[in-house]
């Protein structure tokens, strides 16, 4: 079959698009931005890629696959419907043609899901598992975001995003995982959700979809958590806590919070000895071993994966070195992402400065809805720089205005540079947060230093 997708580039679709791949599936794809890194990897994988949205690219596809971005009046989309096309979104395609006969392990919540989906993968992976996988960003230990697998394991990050224009509900209700994991629940998406109660009714939309038999991971510490599960849970559960008492614990953390015993009902189990920064992290870790255990692993074996679990990128990553400044690079755009970003950069570099560069590039970030809270999340950073993008109509001044320490606003990429070049001292720390490309910042600042 011949599979033509729109909206190729963004990190689901292009995940769908390996899995249609590796299935025998011809498959191309247009993009409004087809660029590096995920155009490469598509190509790797021997499909095709076309610019922009054209109708003259819709001639010989037997289906096709709509990704979140398309709207109605879109040229190509309006060809689709007036030519009754066979079409589907992403998350249908997937529940349809890779996910029926498996045995689907999900990771949903508004922070964590690539970073635990990541360890989830590769815990079955080690042991011996071979499990397969669509995870919204490249693990490092597969090097790939996506592929099929060899055995009845599927691990998907379970987005609370909208389907499709022709379908708005989240992309998780299409899964039907057997073993689900909550991370944590706020108010997020402003452009599709009107509110939290809107969210919390789409997770519990997931909660209906798990049978009876399955299980349920989630995170006790969080309220709107709890609040979906009163609206009814059907399944297995089992809570996890770093704050409070829970069946499933984390003890014992080390000053770098790299180390962290694993509690269950009161007992070690075992001791983490990895590379994860941050509380958040070792939720992350966590939750994923419970998940595992539920298929099959034991704790100890998982134990014993994540000393080799070697991050994803994007999430901590570091950029490069120069004249002893690091700098990394982070997805980070919600301000609770920030704060648990910088609470596990602080533990591992301790009193060394760190510089913390943000774009606010997220849809609801753009909206302004997180502006209050903005400055509070970036108050273990010695310095803040807020980069303020020309098509942001609301003032960030006031935020830079509200940061506890030294913070400035910056309107260009290249002036930034400048600054970190000149102010910089060796030791230092750059932390850049955005969920885009940041206009290559990470590559100049490397380049000036």
């Amino acid at each position: 079959m011949h599979i033509h997708i729109l909206g190729i580039c963004g990190t689901f679709m292009g995940g769908v698009a390996v899995l249609a791949r590796q299935a025998g599936h011809k498959v191309t794809g247009s993009d409004a931005n087809v660029y590096p890194p995920m155009s490469t990897q598509l190509e790797a994988q021997g499909i095709e890629l076309m610019q922009g949205f054209k109708v003259e690219h819709l001639t010989e596809q037997d289906q096709v696959v709509v990704g979140n971005v398309m709207s109605r009046g879109n040229e190509a989309i309006e060809h689709v419907l007036n030519e009754n096309m066979s079409y589907t979104s992403g998350p249908q395609w997937l529940a349809e043609n890779v996910l029926k006969d498996k045995w689907v392990l999900a990771v949903a919540g508004t922070h964590g899901k690539t970073t635990t989906s990541s360890i989830l993968a590769w815990i079955l992976e080690y042991a011996g598992l071979q499990p397969g996988f669509l995870i919204g960003g490249v693990p490092a230990n597969f090097g790939i975001s996506a592929r099929l697998g060899e055995g009845p394991f599927f691990v998907v990050e379970a987005d609370e995003y909208d389907t499709a224009f022709f379908d708005k509900r989240s992309k998780f209700v299409h899964y039907h995982p057997r073993t689900a994991i909550l991370n944590n629940l706020e108010f997020d998406h402003a452009d599709i959700f009107e509110n939290l109660d809107a969210i919390k009714k789409q997770f519990h939309h997931l909660v209906r979809t798990v049978p009876g038999d399955g299980l349920i991971v989630h995170n006790d510490d969080e309220e709107n958590i709890q609040d979906v599960l009163q609206k009814g849970c059907w399944s297995e559960r089992a809570g996890f806590a770093g704050k409070k008492e829970s069946l499933w614990m984390i003890d014992n953390v080390s000053s770098d919070g790299r180390c962290f015993d694993v509690l269950y009902k009161q007992k070690k189990l075992g001791t983490v000895k990895g590379n994860l920064l941050g509380p958040h992290n070792r939720m992350n870790a966590l939750a994923a071993i419970i998940a595992a255990q539920h298929v099959g692993v034991p704790v100890e074996q998982s134990i014993d994966a994540l000393k080799e679990f070697k991050g994803i990128k994007r999430r901590m990553e570091v950029a490069g070195e120069v004249n002893d400044k690091t700098v990394y690079d982070d997805f980070a755009h919600h301000p609770t992402a920030i704060t648990e970003t910088l609470k596990g950069l602080r533990d591992a570099v301790g009193s060394a400065k760190i510089w913390a560069v943000l774009e606010p590039r997220s849809n609801t970030m753009r909206m302004g809805v997180h502006k209050k809270q903005l400055a509070p999340s970036l108050d273990l950073a010695d310095e803040v720089i807020l980069f303020q993008p020309a098509d942001v109509d609301w003032d960030m001044q006031s935020v830079v205005d509200e940061v506890s320490g030294s913070a400035k606003l910056m309107r260009s990429i290249d002036d930034v540079v400048d600054l970190l070049a000149e102010q910089t001292q060796p030791g230092d720390h750059i932390l850049v947060m955005s969920n885009g490309a940041f206009g290559g910042i990470h590559h100049k600042i490397l380049e000036k230093l």
